[in-house]
């Protein structure tokens, strides 16, 4: 018996736990730079378009990350969807464990929430995925 604790110890260890994911953005538009998907984990990690990025979040930006999940909790788990309006620019779905959003940029009825997710998409963009937008 303790043979197998020895074993399983070890392998426990070596492959990690994931933080869990606060939300997954695709954003999509109409300028060349628009395409992006960016996850946001709990800890503050962040994938853009698929790959790592080379830092984390600030602990402000963790803190704005997960204000943004929080108000997203009525939106997503209702499965808001904002239709654009005309001289849209970019569209954005949003995924989180509640549910989805999907608005554009100039979207009529968007909460809040929903316009502090447009800055903080791209302020990671550039700061983090160090995007041109």
């Amino acid at each position: 018996m303790a043979l197998t604790l020895v074993v399983v110890i070890p392998m426990a260890g070596c492959g990690g736990v994931a933080a869990p994911d606060l939300f997954v953005v695709d954003r999509t538009g109409s300028t060349p730079q628009a395409r992006l998907t960016l996850l946001v984990d709990e800890e503050g990690g962040v994938t853009c378009n698929g790959r790592a990025a080379a830092q984390k979040l600030s602990d402000q930006q963790i803190v704005k990350a997960r204000e943004i999940q929080e108000e997203l909790l009525k939106p997503s788990s209702s499965h808001l969807s904002l239709a654009p309006r005309p001289g849209s620019v970019l569209s954005y779905h949003v995924r989180d464990e509640s549910g989805n959003v999907s608005f554009s940029d100039n979207s009529a009825g968007q909460p809040a929430v929903l316009r502090k997710l447009q800055l903080f998409v791209l302020q990671a963009s550039q700061e983090i995925c160090h995007l041109a937008e």
